[in-house]
């Protein structure tokens, strides 16, 4: 399986529905990248390729994965798809459609069933989903912490 992959092992895995998910997942990225925080990148759609799906989930934690973030367009069903077959977090990204203005993907997360939770950012939120995946590695991981810290106060201070 071909993911893009940061230098150090991975802590972060990020998964898009179409490779014209990476304009806006750039911003995920660069701030993933900004907080030296590892990640992986994959393209899979949960409709075209759920075997890969499926298996790049599955396997997730054993890479040693802490947090995913899944960006999906329209039906948006990757997200749930992925916590369908992980224990790991997975936070969604609604990316903006021609459609509905993402209002579809949006509504498609944040309706997962009962024992399979999505947390959701906002419609193109690439770069809170890197903050929150930061946050989360941040409560046992002390130089994510410090890192999601300094951020804050370099905000409160522009």
């Amino acid at each position: 399986m071909s993911a893009e992959t940061t230098a150090k092992t991975p802590l972060v895995g990020i998964i898009m529905g179409s490779k014209s998910d990476t304009p806006v997942m750039e911003g995920c990225t660069a701030e993933l990248d900004a907080l030296g925080v590892p990640y992986e990148l994959v393209i899979a759609s949960a409709h075209r390729n759920p075997a890969k799906v499926h298996e790049w989930a599955e396997t997730a934690a054993d890479r040693g994965i802490k947090v995913i973030v899944a960006a999906a367009g329209k039906a948006a069903h990757l997200g749930g798809m992925v916590a369908a077959f992980t224990p790991l977090p997975v936070i969604g990204v609604p990316m903006k459609t021609s459609d509905l203005g993402g209002l579809d993907s949006l509504l498609s997360m944040v309706q997962m069933p009962s024992g399979v939770p999505v947390a959701c950012v906002a419609i193109n939120g690439a770069k809170n989903a890197a903050i929150y995946a930061t946050q989360i590695l941040g409560a046992t991981m002390p130089e994510y912490r410090d890192a999601i810290a300094q951020l804050k106060r370099d905000m409160a201070e522009a």
